[in-house]
């Protein structure tokens, strides 16, 4: 089993910056991938970005430039710095790693708002 908790949301003035926090725990070892989802009201939830088995990083379209994962290994988290924010980006950030099935955090909510 697998735990991830997220931390770091909360609400934010458009152009302003939040970084994320998801530090796994349980039985990591031998993730194959780990990353950052939203799901916006009455929208599906989508990828925003994630290490890929291989270590390498995909991100949305809509992100990318703008938004960054990284990873500390030695503490088990995974980081999503997130810059530029705009109204579009407000939405329940999921933390997801993938080892045999599919593991989510609770979800931290991002509001971007003036």
């Amino acid at each position: 089993q697998v735990q991830l908790v997220e931390s770091g949301g909360g609400l934010v003035q458009p152009g302003g910056s939040l970084r994320l926090s998801c530090v796994a725990s349980g039985t990591i070892f031998s993730i194959n991938a780990m990353g950052w989802y939203r799901q916006a009201p009455g929208k599906q939830r989508e990828l925003v970005a994630r290490f890929t088995s291989t270590g390498s990083t995909n991100y949305a379209d809509s992100v990318r430039g703008r938004f960054t994962i990284s990873r500390d290994s030695a503490k088990n988290t995974v980081y999503l710095q997130m810059n530029s924010l705009r109204p579009e980006d407000t939405a329940v950030y999921y933390c997801n790693a993938v080892k045999f099935r599919e593991y989510w955090g609770q979800g931290t909510q991002v509001t971007v708002s003036s």
